[in-house]
Order: C-alpha cells, then structure tokens, then sequence
C-alpha cells in the first residue's frame, strides 16, 4: 500500500480535490474528494482576468483543502495543483499563481490543452482496462464538455486519430446568451454552428458515421448516467441513445431552481447544465451511435495514475504509439510522403540509438526526434520550396496528441533546420531558448539532417546496414548493388549542423 496522493484541479466552474492510494494489487482507492464552486470561468470569459473578489475565495478554498489535507498527512508541497482553461487564458494567470503560492503554499501548474486530452486518454483508458469496452479494438470519439473548453480524442481501431481542444465550453456559451438576452434555442443554433463548422475537418480525420463507441466524460453525463442509464461495473455506466436523448429533453424544461432541487447541484452548476447536456446531444448526433459508454472518472484521476504508474513500461508504450499515431495521422492529412516519413523516423532512431552515450538526452528526446522525423517535410503541401519553413508553420499550429505546446515547439524548430544552410545560431529566435532547448535542438537537428539525406531518392535504398561509431566519426556499412551516390552527396551536403564541438559524431561517411 503506497502513500495517499492528492490532486487539486482549480477549473471554471470550481476547485477539486481527489485523495486517492495505490493498493498491492495496483488498483486505486479513493478516500477523499471535495468540490467547492468558484467563478474563475465567469471572470475569465466576461473580463479576461480573475477578479480580487474571486481570487480571494479561491484562496480560502485552496486554503480549506490544505487543512483537509494535512488530516491524511499529505502536505501542500506534495500536492499536485493543476489549474485549466480559466487559469490558462486568463490575463493576469501569473500574479494569480504566485498569490496562491505565496498565500497557500499550493505551487500550480497551468495545463495546456492537450495536456488535457493526455490525462483525459490515460484515466479513461485505466477506467476501462477491465471492461469488455476497449478504446483499443474500435473507431471510438472521447468527449468532455467542461466549462471553458471542449476536450475531443478521435480513435480510429484504436489509433489516435485526432485531439482537439475547442473553445466551446458551457460557461462561455452561458455569458454570451446572458449578455445577448438569448434563449436555449439560441444556445442550440449557436453550438449547432460551431458543430458544422467542425464537422468536415473532424470527418477528415475519421468517418464519424461509422464510429462505434462513444465516449461521455465529466460531471454532467455521470449525472444524466445516474437517472437515465444503468452501470456496468463500479466506475463505468452505460446509456441508450434514446434514454439520453428524453432525459435531456426533460432537463431542458426545468428551471434552474428545479435543478438545483432535484439533482443536488449547487447553483454554478446547474446554470449550465442545460447547455452542456444539450451539447454532449448535439456532438454524439455527429454518430450512429445506440450507447453512451460513461466512465465515472476525471483528470484527476489522469493525473493520480501517471504519477503512480510510473515507470511502467507497457503504458509508456501505449501512449507513445498514440502520440506517433497522431503525427501520422497529422501527416496524412496533409498529404506528405509516409513512406519517406517511416524511413527517415526508422534511420533517425537507429542513429540517435547508437550515438546514445555521446548525445547524452533522454528517452523524452528520441521521442521529440521521432515526431520530427514523421513531419518534417509535411510543408510540401504547400510549397516544395522552403518546404521546412511551412512545416514549421504548420506543426505551430496543429495539435499533436500527448506533446505539450512547449513540445511541439521543440518539433517544429528541429524541423525547419533539416535542410537548407541557415545555422540555428543565426537565428534571433533560437537565441531566446533556454541552453537546453537549444543543445537539444541542435543535436537532434544533425540527426534528422543526416537520416533525411540518407533518403535523397526517396526511394529507401539503404535496407541492410549497419552503423558503427568511433569517437570522431558514424560509418554507415551498407549491403547491397544500389547506386548510393545521391545518398553519398546529400551526407556531405548535410553534414555541417551542428558544428564540431556539439556532436562530431555526424561527420560521418557511407560505405558500399
């Protein structure tokens, strides 16, 4: 039996809190949870920043918590803070974060979105791990409606397909129909238009007529699971379309009050539970869908099960296929050469795989440089010439399910380095990276220019090789009658980055 852990989520709607332990047979116990509304959303969405009245009662809340907490003797610096979208996008998040540090001793990490859809993807998929529903067998949506944003993972045969973070989350529409003096038809209209607007982009990703699972997550759908479905083990529950479909249309003629009255919600909540059942309704008419498969789960939970699993090799597997998964499915849609992309990501890891010691970067890093080397040249949808600029562009403003935005950063600056003959120190931009950041992409830059180079012809000649590495210099030893001279010349076009003393290593030759 491990130590309790503890996770606090500052939301829009509220702040939670979840005590949970690890048993022998590694399964999670539950022994807390608290939820206290604060208006960190209705502040954020109206005005861009949290007011002092509001940040005062999230003070006292958070402070609140602390005390419940040292009872399971858990103290603050243990504890994990995340805040989300309210925090995320709010104007003043910085002063807001060092205040509760300084008031609480609660230190907050501010999650971006995917790295949302990341603790979202591992606590539903350790949620139905036991079950006969899988996310692993079949073209399935996840789905979290919350207040600030929409949370969406498309798996295809359980691929990552896509993540999508929306900005369509109930507060927000619940403001905007409160400063226009709109109805819930408006509400319906309006998300219907988000939804179409959507709808081809999504569809590109995967046929969402023939999705076979759907997936509801967050407090309302456990809620609507409550009277209009039935559960299928402790923390999973299971709603017939039609069921859910009337029990929406029955919630939607109930006044706030009512709500309040009849769920048990506190005031907050029920404002926007009309919308967000009416969205989740909305969103799961994209499918064909008979059931609604509801796990009774949260990111807390995500985030609870990556602390405690780690390291666990098979679900660090698992989640760096999705990752790969979705930036193949990122190059798919922009139509770029897959069979290169493999070849490359193949010879990229077989070099950073030998060159480990002298390299000195971590499994995160070959994970960086695997990404890279699938989208490195997705910019030739837009332009062959200066094609790693646009990838650049086009990485920057795409979601890769699993990478932070810090991340993805990372990716795409590795990325507009592997050709042409700017060096990354002339950069005014690289300049401004931390050494890390930059040590890193300088490193693996080298390496993704000498793995595309070795695919010159794009006709993936070099098959059977081998690679071996002396303190000076790679030789590639290869088997075979190919004639290697484009692959010979581009390896010493290519090898100038980085300079000698980062990694000399890559003043390497081709044997035939």
């Amino acid at each position: 039996m491990t130590a309790p852990q503890a996770v606090i989520e500052i939301g829009s709607t509220g702040i939670r809190l979840l005590v949970a332990e690890i048993t022998e047979d590694k399964k999670r116990n539950i022994l807390d949870r608290s939820e206290l509304p604060v208006a960190l959303g209705r502040d954020v969405f109206t005005t861009g920043t949290i007011s002092r009245e509001t940040l005062l009662q999230c003070l006292q809340i958070l402070n609140r918590f602390g005390e419940q907490l040292e009872g399971w003797g858990i103290t603050r610096s243990e504890t994990t803070v995340i805040g989300t979208s309210a925090i995320r996008e709010a104007v003043n998040r910085d002063p807001v974060v060092d205040r509760i540090k300084v008031k609480t001793g609660f230190t907050v990490k501010v999650i971006d979105g995917i790295e949302e859809n990341r603790l979202m993807y591992i606590a539903v998929t350790e949620c139905l791990k036991d079950e006969s529903v899988s996310v692993r067998e079949s073209d399935s949506i996840i789905l979290e409606i919350a207040g600030g944003s929409t949370e969406m993972m498309l798996m295809e045969k359980g691929r990552m397909a896509g993540a999508h973070t929306m900005r369509l989350g109930t507060v927000i529409i619940e403001q905007q129909l409160r400063t226009m003096m709109g109805s819930l038809d408006d509400a319906r209209r309006y998300i219907e238009e988000f939804i179409r607007n959507t709808r081809g982009s999504l569809n590109n990703e995967l046929n969402l007529g023939k999705v076979k699972q759907f997936i509801a997550v967050g407090g309302d759908m456990r809620l609507a699971a409550l009277f209009a479905g039935k559960p299928i083990s402790p923390f999973l529950w299971e709603m017939n379309r039609t069921d859910f479909d009337q029990f929406v249309d029955e919630v939607q003629r109930y006044t706030i009050e009512e709500c309040v009255a009849r769920f048990k919600l506190s005031y907050s909540d029920a404002q926007t539970l009309h919308v967000s059942l009416l969205a989740y309704k909305l969103f799961i008419k994209l499918t064909t869908v008979e059931k609604i498969i509801v796990p009774e789960t949260s990111i807390r939970e995500g985030v609870l099960i990556s602390k405690s699993v780690q390291p666990n090799e098979e679900l660090q597997k698992e989640f760096t296929s999705q990752i790969t998964a979705s930036a193949s499915n990122l190059l798919r849609k922009y139509r770029g050469d897959e069979k290169h992309a493999e070849y490359v990501r193949m010879i990229s890891l077989r070099l950073y795989d030998a060159m480990q010691d002298e390299l000195g970067l971590d499994n995160k890093a070959r994970l960086i440089l695997e990404i890279s080397a699938i989208l490195h040249d997705c910019g030739m949808f837009i332009r062959a010439v200066d094609h790693n600029l646009h990838s650049k562009y086009i990485i920057l403003h795409s979601e890769i399910f699993g990478l932070s935005r810090d991340d993805t950063s990372l990716v795409a600056q590795i990325v507009s380095y592997h050709r042409g003959s700017k060096m990354p120190q002339d950069d005014p931009e690289f300049k401004l990276l931390s050494r890390a950041d930059r040590m890193t992409i300088l490193k693996l830059s080298a390496i993704l220019r000498a793995a595309d180079a070795l695919d010159r012809s794009h006709q993936q000649k070099l098959t059977n090789f081998t690679i071996s590495f002396s303190t000076e210099s790679l030789t590639i030893r290869v088997k075979g009658h190919d004639n290697l001279l484009l692959e010979k010349m581009a390896i010493t076009e290519k090898g100038d980055l980085p300079p000698h003393s980062v990694c000399p290593s890559l003043k390497g030759k081709i044997l035939g």
